[in-house]
């Protein structure tokens, strides 16, 4: 059976089982994205053929499988798709999802169990920008905190980008897979093979994926400066000694050059990233049912500047920056009378350093002068202890609970490097903002935990579902120690190391009910945020800066997803999801809030041929913040009232043979312009610019495999 490369309603009603937790019932996604049915299914398949047990996952998470992100688009970008996640554009690469209305490390991301920190502080590259979605088997959301087991932190939820590689039978000694694509505008082209070799004991695994893409043209016809080329590659070796035991070693390479990124100041013609990582899984060993280990390493190389990608500015500016994460988790579940337990431990160390240079030598008379140290070798060191338990109290209701606890430590050891000139150190930045008492370490010890209970009647046709969650997050080294000097102080960017940690406290109550032809799921959440970690502006007269500062917050929305099976070949789907943030402290709205969102979505599916249309639509978004914390309008971190918007997309699918696939659309179709209401800052200026999404864009991908 073939499925549309955007999310189908029949899907609803045919994976409720994919993202099951053993002890229940699960319910099916509630997303406007694409879901592949097949493979879903058969990595649920490949789970039971290795005993795998899933640690206490709720049900709720959307998860998408490898065909179901549109060619020639930026990993994230396809995230968009998803009901409740949206994302802001720098340029063609490096879309910074956000959900729920959280965005950066305020969401947990990894990429087959290890963390990757960007190595840019302004964030042209954010974690989703080195997963190529083609070296994935699959790629789960969850929503805000549902589970404890991937990392502290994470109010705004968790992305999983997650390979499964099957084991092999005796008549299996190869598989492979290819695939090649075309996106216009961009003149955008995608290749990819995944290529592996075994038998019942191990196993070799080889991927490679490239990207080109060219400038894009909105809908009004202008020009974007949004190119890049990326390279990445994946070795994978396994060894599987018996039915109840794997291990894989892995190393992972991203290379993406010559990114543009309009009016941010600067372009990445350089970002790297080389991850080191090794799992062991163990079965049925003792009293477990399952122990998992996990090690990696990654380490992050960006360089940004003004003048190797555009037209010589009067001043050339380079930012060469370093971010290295290594980490691990050690976990174990085991099946008691009372129920399941997992228990884990878990560690993840950041060091992040970057700075940036004068290189015009014919203004300064040298090679090259330090103007910030943007980073001062900032260390964050996190270890963390997890505890879960999920029963079923009867065959209607299910309890999950859970407990953990966060020792974080963060300091800056080059704090008093001085730039050239009469420019500041970091210390001095400081102190200037915040007061003397910015030297030393941070230590917080943050304590979290959930409690999710999910009735179903015996008929299974109805699930009630409510949860409550506390989760802290201790901020990150932008947030604590950036320090970026300017010409003129409007300019300055400073982090302020004295800054608490965020306390979440989430509420979410939802209802997925099921009729013949019809499937309905509502939820509704409330987040009340102590010590939000608020980025302002201090517009004092000969002070002024982008600063942080710690404000009482409330984050509150729903969500809204219908699926109608109108007959054996049509099906409807519509979806709608809405955020409301406010700065309780200052009375007035949050900034970088998402508006409105909707889609409607029309398919038909035969025996080999899928086809359909949608529409994306979003509000104008009037509730922003224009205004900085000394009241003077027009420096807050919104840039305006944005627009709304209406996009018409065509997509399909048609299954060839067994062994080929094409899929095909239209993006865009009307050729609208528009851009989302999310934006990001400029590398000089803080301040925030909006970028036009694509106008009109036609896609075509054939994919083969045996």
């Amino acid at each position: 059976m073939s499925v549309s490369p955007r999310v189908m309603p029949s899907i609803w009603l045919g994976v409720t089982l994919a993202c099951a937790v053993p002890t229940r019932a699960a319910e099916t996604p509630d997303s406007k994205a694409s879901f592949n049915t097949e493979v879903q299914m058969t990595m649920v398949t490949e789970m039971e053929v290795l005993d795998v047990v899933e640690p206490a996952i709720p049900a709720r998470q959307n998860r998408l499988s490898i065909n179901d992100f549109t060619p020639g688009r930026d990993t994230a970008e396809s995230l968009r798709d998803i009901l409740g996640i949206s994302g802001s554009r720098m340029g063609g690469h490096g879309i910074d999802p956000s959900i729920r209305g959280l965005s950066q490390t305020q969401l947990n991301v990894l990429l087959d169990g290890a963390y990757v920190h960007g190595g840019c502080p302004n964030r042209m590259d954010p974690p989703t920008s080195y997963a190529a979605a083609a070296g994935y088997e699959s790629v789960t959301v969850i929503k805000g905190t549902q589970t404890l087991a991937y990392g502290g932190g994470g109010p705004g939820g968790t992305l999983l980008f997650e390979r499964q590689t099957e084991r092999f039978e005796p008549n299996e000694p190869v598989r492979a897979r290819v695939a090649g694509a075309y996106r216009s505008n961009s003149d955008s082209t995608d290749v990819s093979a995944d290529l592996s070799i075994g038998n019942a004991k191990g196993y070799l695994r080889l991927i490679g994926h490239q990207t080109q893409s060219h400038d894009f043209q909105d809908g009004n016809g202008e020009r974007v400066r949004s190119a890049y080329d990326t390279v990445t590659g994946t070795v994978l070796l396994g060894y599987t000694p018996s039915s109840d035991a794997k291990l894989e070693w892995s190393y992972d390479r991203s290379d993406t050059s010559d990114a543009l990124y309009p009016g941010a100041g600067m372009d990445s013609p350089s970002a790297r990233n080389e991850t080191l990582r090794f799992e062991g899984v163990w079965n049925h060993l003792g009293v477990f049912d399952q122990i998992d280990l996990e090690i990696y390493r990654s380490e992050v190389s960006h360089v940004m500047d003004n003048y190797s990608l555009r037209s010589t500015p009067a001043m050339h500016m380079r930012a060469p920056s370093t971010s290295n994460t290594h980490g691990g988790r050690l976990s174990a579940a085991w099946d008691t009378v009372w129920g399941n337990v997992t228990v884990g431990i878990d560690g993840q160390y950041r060091r992040r350093a970057a700075q940036r240079w004068n290189d015009s030598p014919t203004l300064t008379g040298a090679e090259s002068l330090l103007n910030s140290v943007l980073w001062p070798e900032a260390a964050i060191d996190q270890t963390g202890a997890f505890f879960e338990f999920g029963t079923n109290l009867s065959d209607e209701l299910w309890l999950l609970a859970g407990l953990r606890f966060d020792h974080v430590v963060s300091e800056a050891r080059a704090v008093d490097q001085d730039p050239a000139g009469l420019l500041l150190s970091p210390q001095q930045l400081y102190t200037q903002y915040y007061g003397d008492h910015t030297d030393g370490s941070r230590v917080n010890d943050n304590w979290g935990g959930l409690f999710r209970a999910e009735y179903s009647p015996l008929d299974k046709s109805t699930l009630w579902y409510a949860g409550f969650a506390r989760s802290v997050r201790t901020p990150d080294a932008t947030e604590r120690y950036i320090a970026s000097n300017a010409l003129f102080p409007s300019g300055r960017w400073v982090g302020n190391p004295n800054i608490k940690p965020e306390v979440h406290h989430q509420l979410e109550l939802g209802v997925v009910r099921e009729w013949t032809a019809i499937k309905v799921d509502v939820s509704l959440f409330v987040n009340r945020v102590q010590d939000y970690v608020l980025r302002d502006r201090y517009m004092q007269p000969m002070n002024a800066a982008t600063i942080y500062r710690n404000v009482e917050a409330e984050v509150l929305g729903g969500e809204l997803a219908i699926a109608w099976s109108l007959s054996q070949a049509w099906s409807l789907e519509a979806g709608a999801a809405w955020v409301r943030g406010q700065n309780l402290s200052d009375d007035r709205a949050l900034h970088q809030m998402p508006p409105l969102e909707a889609y409607t979505k029309l398919s038909w599916e035969g025996r080999r041929l899928l086809a359909g249309i949608e529409l994306q639509t979003a509000a104008q978004q009037t509730r922003v913040d224009l205004t900085s914390s000394t009241g003077i309008v027009g420096q807050g971190l919104d840039l305006q009232e944005t627009p709304g918007w209406a996009v018409l997309n065509l997509f399909g699918r048609y299954r060839v043979n067994e062994h080929w696939l094409i899929d095909f659309g239209i993006d865009n179709v009307l050729d609208r312009g528009y851009a989302q209401h999310l934006s990001r800052g400029n590398a000089f200026d803080p301040r925030q610019i909006q970028v036009n999404e694509p106008g009109r864009a036609a896609w075509l991908r054939a994919t083969w495999e045996i």
